[in-house]
């Protein structure tokens, strides 16, 4: 059974909507990076899309009391800065007071729900500009994957670009998420991770709005790992690695991420299942291997 009552929470959310924002109102903010220049966080916006599954686990993320005890596991660790996850999971730990001294990052674009003949077409339905500012949270994040085959992804491009205007006006960090996607017959779109398309990502992704200030970048390892160096010298946009689907195998990953935390650009590391969800259970552990990374 999860220790998060969700009861409680079901309660508050009933009687008193008005907890949310006051929660929010005196949450105790913190610089977007600590006293060692570096990020390390916990992301948990993926089942606003739609993809719950876990390994073979296809609703692994399906219970949310699971999923909010196991965020304030990762957020209580050491050397964990804050959250990146969708309005109804940071509401949740806003009244759980999990976010006190956290950096928050609200997750943006979450209309390209995982399977959907749509999905390509990511519109803005998490989010907006306003809505971060108003909360007093540190960042935003959004997707951007483009398939030069679908013309839905003209829009998601286009929407990026202005909010990335957003943003900066509100003087608002925005970690942007690119990929090159591509469908193979009738099954879902797939990232190429291979050097040359996260290349062509990071050039388009740097170039987005009237001004890349307060914009950040959150990449992919690449494949090969050895063509990181070559990849990232593509900006000078400060970035982050992502975690990904690791396929189980847990000790690759931190290799993984080991060598591309050590180029210049790379600021940090931003990983949900990878650790809320470890193949040996142990969150804990998970992430606290993952901070000793930085």
């Amino acid at each position: 059974m999860s220790s998060v009552d969700v009861a409680a929470l079901a309660r508050t959310r009933a009687r008193h909507p008005e907890a949310v924002a006051e929660a929010a109102a005196r949450r105790p903010r913190r610089d977007l990076l600590a006293a060692n220049g570096r990020l390390m966080i916990v992301a948990a916006d993926h089942p606003a899309r739609g993809s719950l599954g876990v390994g073979r686990e296809p609703f692994a993320m399906a219970n949310r009391g699971h999923l909010l005890e196991r965020l304030c596991l990762a957020l209580s660790r050491p050397g964990v800065d804050g959250v990146l996850a969708s309005a109804d999971v940071l509401d949740d730990l806003l009244l759980l007071g999990a976010l006190d001294g956290k950096v928050v990052m609200g997750s943006m674009n979450r209309g390209g729900l995982a399977g959907a003949a749509f999905e390509m077409d990511d519109r803005f339905t998490g989010y907006r500009p306003e809505d971060l500012a108003r909360l007093g949270f540190d960042a935003g994040k959004l997707l951007l994957r483009v398939d030069h085959a679908d013309p839905g992804s003209l829009t998601t491009l286009h929407s990026a670009a202005r909010v990335v205007d957003a943003m900066a006006e509100r003087r608002l960090p925005v970690f942007v998420e690119p990929f090159l996607t591509r469908r193979e017959g009738p099954g879902p779109p797939r990232n190429d991770l291979g050097a040359e398309a996260v290349t062509r990502s990071i050039a388009i992704a740097s170039g987005l709005g009237g001004t890349s200030a307060y914009t950040w970048l959150k990449v992919p390892v690449t494949d090969n790992p050895d063509d990181m160096a070559r990849v990232m010298e593509t900006s000078t946009l400060p970035a982050v690695l992502l975690g990904g689907d690791i396929g189980g195998d847990q000790d690759a990953a931190y290799e993984k991420w080991r060598g591309a935390l050590q180029l210049p650009t790379v600021q940090g590391l931003v990983v949900g299942r990878a650790l809320l969800y470890p193949s040996d259970g142990d969150v804990a552990g998970a992430v606290d291997t993952a901070v000793g990374l930085l």
